[in-house]
């Protein structure tokens, strides 16, 4: 037994001298609730809670971590003031705010790119939501446009060197026709410049192709400085004006097959120019591409492509001087009509014969306009037209949809419900309207200050311009573009690049108004809808229609809504 006592006395003083007892004497030392307990368990023991205080095993950290301030120590961990039921709640509430942390720290680049995003309105689905301010509403301006400011980008950087290859190694010559009208050939020439710098290929001037509907013989030269136009892209893409002279075979660049790229798909992405395209440039070392209409994508190429298209369309492309001269003087007009400085509207009217019959809607005229419509339909687009029976049909759906243009009338009592008045001065950018002037005698009572560039200027004034085509329809553009208020009534080229230049420019602070033309076929199909409740619905509905810069989505262009690598934040 004695020996038994011993073992038992010898395992207790070896456990007492181990590591592990003396840190957890240690930790027992400072902790409030061992002190606690230690002193429930007897007052008499005063030797052994001296020693214990006074032990040189406690580390030095302990020490300092009795210094800090009640709740800090709680919330380390280090005290706990509560009875041990509600230890495991306080755990919980840690965890949560730990939680709360983690998600805080991912979510903080989201919103600062959303905070910092070129743009003010932020798109649900179909719904646009822009910030709410506490300005008036303005017929001219955009309030909103004051609560952040943002600057355009897209110009080269100083600092940027030039990454264009040695002619020498150029990987081959590109030739492309700009098709269409104006504005078409526009986009063209600007994604022209894209394909190029994505296969690092030389870039021959594009050549503006008359087709069946402008029918103009207009050169690059004859609407666009050349000049300033090569030589502002001189660091981003090789340029040059006219086929090389070492090349015999210019005929076949306009006919021969085998010298050009076909069969590409619209909105093609940069790796199938890489893919299917650079290979038989660098084979044939000239090629031209046709057709070029919609043959690069938006949201299928690096953001630098995109930031170069924007370089080129609202920096590289300038109209000739006299182009420009002559729509200063046009706005000038407009504004000293009734005083000086006098703010105008700019209309542009898509109510063309072409356009209302390629629309295939269907339109308010009499039993004769509607069969000389039909027969023109029918001639022009027999696929589509067959034999009528399934227009009317689609021409509802369309309607309702907020497919169809505008008629004169209808944006008349829209302009009208906005709180525009008969003094307005309108500038109206337009073809000849279908229908002649019956058909705009509801705009013209309604607003009698509607004048064309025709009627602004002198027969003599205007001589040089009838030249060409592509120069009047320039004119409309600048005029359009240095206006007030800009209202389109339908899509197209034109009004895509007149809404995305004031936005890139900043001149989205003055309004760039889409109409909502669903409403209109739901307002003018409701017999009961009285007009306070009708221009309530007009006013409401077009607060987020103004012209305040969106984000885009994938297949949206940048065109009208320039992307993020063109603008940035002031």
């Amino acid at each position: 037994m004695a020996e038994l006592r011993h073992s038992t006395m010898a395992a207790a003083a070896r456990a007492s001298n181990s590591p592990a007892k003396r840190d957890s004497d240690a930790s027992a030392a400072s902790s409030p609730f061992a002190a606690s307990t230690s002193a429930a368990r007897g007052r008499g023991d005063d030797d052994g809670k001296d020693a214990h205080r006074s032990s040189p095993l406690l580390p030095q950290h302990h020490h300092h971590k009795q210094l800090l301030p009640s709740p800090i120590r709680s919330l380390l961990a280090l005290e706990d003031p509560r009875p041990p039921t509600a230890s495991l709640s306080y755990r919980i509430l840690l965890a949560a705010l730990a939680l709360l942390l983690l998600a805080a720290l991912f979510s903080a680049p989201s919103l600062w790119s959303r905070f910092n995003a070129p743009y003010l309105c932020q798109k649900e689905g179909i719904t646009l939501h822009c910030p709410q301010t506490n300005e008036p509403l303005s017929l001219w301006e955009n309030p909103r446009a004051a609560t952040a400011s943002w600057k355009p980008c897209a110009e080269r950087r100083s600092n940027e060197p030039s990454d264009v290859p040695p002619e020498n190694e150029t990987s081959g010559y590109i030739f492309i026709h700009a098709e269409g009208g104006l504005n078409q050939q526009r986009i063209a020439i600007c994604n022209a410049v894209a394909i190029a710098k994505i296969m690092d290929a030389t870039l021959i001037l594009p050549v503006l192709k008359q087709d069946q509907i402008w029918k103009d013989q207009t050169k690059f030269e004859d609407i666009f400085d050349v000049d300033h136009f090569i030589n502002y892209l001189k660091d981003d893409v090789r340029i040059i004006r006219d086929i090389p002279d070492w090349f015999t075979e210019k005929d076949e660049l306009f006919t021969s097959i085998k010298r050009t790229v076909k069969n590409i798909p619209k909105y093609a992405s940069a790796q199938f120019y890489i893919d299917n395209v650079l290979p038989r440039i660098k084979e044939k070392t000239i090629m031209s591409i046709k057709p070029f209409v919609d043959r690069l994508g938006y949201d299928n190429v690096p953001m630098e492509i995109n930031r170069l298209r924007c370089r080129v369309n609202y920096h590289a492309l300038k109209f000739l001087p006299d182009i420009e001269e002559m729509s200063d003087k046009l706005a000038t007009k407009m504004r000293n009509r009734t005083g000086n400085g006098n703010p105008y509207m700019a209309l542009h009217l898509r109510y063309e014969k072409g356009m209302v019959g390629l629309s295939f809607c269907d339109f308010a005229g009499t039993r004769e306009e509607k069969v000389m419509m039909a027969a023109y339909r029918q001639k022009e687009w027999p696929r589509r037209y067959k034999n009528g029976s399934h227009l009317w049909p689609l021409a509802l759906q369309k309607r309702k949809e907020g497919r169809c243009p505008l008629e004169p009338g209808e944006i008349a009592l829209i302009l009208r419900a906005m709180g525009y008045t008969r003094e307005t001065q309108i500038y109206v950018a337009s073809g000849q309207v279908y229908g002649g002037k019956n058909r705009m005698a509801p705009l013209r009572n309604m607003f009698p200050n509607l004048v064309t560039k025709e009627e602004l200027a002198s027969a003599a004034e205007m001589e040089h311009f009838r030249k060409h085509v592509t120069s009047l329809a320039a004119l409309d553009f600048l005029v359009c573009l240095k206006s007030d208020v800009f209202v389109q009534t339908h899509g197209g080229n034109f009004a895509k690049l007149i809404i995305g230049a004031r936005r890139y420019s900043g001149r989205h602070r003055l309004k760039s108004i889409k109409p909502d033309k669903g409403l209109m076929s739901r307002s003018l199909g409701d017999p009961y809808l009285g007009w306070a409740s009708f221009a309530e619905d007009v006013v409401i509905s077009h607060q987020a229609r103004a012209g305040l810069p969106e984000p885009t989505f994938p297949g949206y262009d940048l065109w009208e809504n320039p992307l993020t690598p063109c603008m940035c934040r002031a």
